[in-house]
């Protein structure tokens, strides 16, 4: 019989360089796939997935499942990464000059996804309430990689792409809070005799909400551990050791750290304004989110797509088409409502939903967070839900967002739509054609920069 590279590391006596070649072969991977989805303009997060996929069981099986269990702990760090660099977005002089609108279009189209997708598990489906519960919760997340990609390469501004950007950084914010509470729900009816404890709802509610104030005390901690004579290199060390350590603290509080870390940022970038701090913290996370991409791909059952639910008669891939179908309807529905009802002009209206179809990092770690707390074959039936539908996502995002950049106008090739000119003077007279395209010609070169 022929061994599979996976089992020839496991057939070594030291688990030293089983674990070293592993990860090095997934940061190769990963890294290698990234090449040619660069070719194909889709994000990185989609290689990392498919690298996993390649890797694992089901395709060249070179990680041993000893070392992808033994990786279990990087879903956490990688979270924390995430959930911490969230909290950057939320700034109190941003929210203030945006005032209520964005906040309200994003809790509409956060929040029909997920009651749509419970409906659709819960009751159509007829699936159990926990994993209905968990699922909903995570529908409401979107990645805003793929959206800001697409902005960069179009150049495109007004202010559908500003109302694109602020929803897009509240989104995974609200995504936290919805799922911080659905989880300690489906906790306690897993918990429970058939019946569900309101008390202990309560609780982990509580206990989120002490994680909160925790976080943002750790955010003030380090404000203090940061004054400007401090090296770069022991910045670095400071934060991942204070990210560390409240992750550290969450876990022997039995405490979910997302809501927390999400906390620390916000107060640290409000007490400071110090974004480069968060940026030299994005130079140090690409290898672990890296590793906890390729460990989520790695996980993903592929058999399991195609056999029946254990929560259900419904097979697997029915229930994966239809969340991902039920979803993008939910995004668009919400989308749409929201700015119907804060009055926003039509080509927001019709078409920011489309921009918010991406779904990958914080849906794929808190999938594996999920997993991880309902454990047994419902997490891994929920992760595999994820995976999958974020490939999917992934694949048709990037189109998406730039249909919608096209449609509603926030980008062109046309110099008579680059900029807006008055096609009449102040006392009423029409402007000639030349008039016209000399004012546009003055108002693109004092939109360029100086250099």
């Amino acid at each position: 019989m022929i061994l599979s590279f996976a089992d020839y590391l496991s057939s070594m006596d030291s688990p030293v360089p089983r674990i070293i070649i592993s990860i090095a072969l997934m940061l190769f991977f990963g890294f290698a796939l990234t090449r040619v989805t660069k070719l194909l303009r889709l994000p990185n997060v989609t290689a990392y997935i498919i690298a996993g996929i390649l890797m694992g069981p089901f395709c060249f099986d070179l990680v041993p499942t000893t070392v992808v269990k033994g990786l279990d702990f990087i879903s956490e760090i990688a979270l924390a990464f995430i959930a911490f660099s969230t909290g950057e977005f939320f700034r109190l002089d941003v929210l203030k000059k945006s005032g209520s609108k964005t906040v309200i279009i994003t809790i509409f189209e956060a929040l029909l996804a997920s009651i749509l997708v419970f409906i659709l598990t819960f009751f159509i489906l007829q699936l159990s309430l926990p994993f209905s519960l968990v699922l909903s919760a995570l529908a409401s997340a979107t990645a805003p990689a793929s959206t800001m990609m697409t902005i960069k390469q179009t150049g495109a501004k007004g202010d559908f792409v500003n109302t694109l950007l602020q929803v897009v950084a509240l989104d995974d914010i609200v995504c936290l809070v919805i799922y911080s509470i659905a989880i300690a729900v489906a906790k306690t009816s897993l918990a429970g005799s058939g019946s569900i404890d309101v008390w202990e709802i309560i609780k982990k509610v509580l206990y989120t909400i002490g994680a909160m104030g925790l976080g943002g005390f750790f955010g003030f901690l380090l404000k203090l551990l940061m004054p400007k004579r401090r090296t770069t290199d022991n910045r670095l060390i400071i934060g991942i050791a204070m990210i560390f350590a409240f992750c550290g603290i969450c876990a022997l509080l039995d405490v979910s750290p997302l809501l927390g870390c999400m906390a620390m940022g916000m107060v640290y970038i409000n007490l400071t304004n110090d974004d480069k701090f968060f940026k030299q913290m994005n130079y140090f996370s690409p290898p672990i989110l890296l590793i906890f991409f390729v460990r989520s791909g790695l996980n993903f059952q592929l058999d399991r797509l195609f056999e029946a639910s254990t929560l259900g008669a419904v097979p697997l891939i029915v229930v994966g088409v239809l969340y991902f179908c039920v979803r993008i309807l939910g995004k668009y529905s919400g989308a749409f409502l929201g700015c119907a009802v804060v009055k926003k002009e039509k080509k927001v209206r019709n078409y920011l939903g489309l921009a918010l179809i991406p779904q990958a990092g914080v849906a794929i770690g808190l999938a594996a967070s999920g997993a991880r707390e309902l454990g047994g074959t419902m997490g891994m039936e929920l992760e595999t839900i994820i995976l999958a539908s974020s490939v999917l996502y992934e694949l048709i995002g990037p189109a998406c967002a730039k249909l919608s950049l096209y449609l509603s106008k926030s980008y062109s090739t046309n110099l008579d739509d680059l900029v807006e000119v008055k096609e009449v003077t102040e006392d009423g007279k029409k402007k000639t054609e030349l008039d016209l395209l000399i004012e546009r010609i003055q108002n693109i070169q004092g939109a360029l920069p100086e250099h």
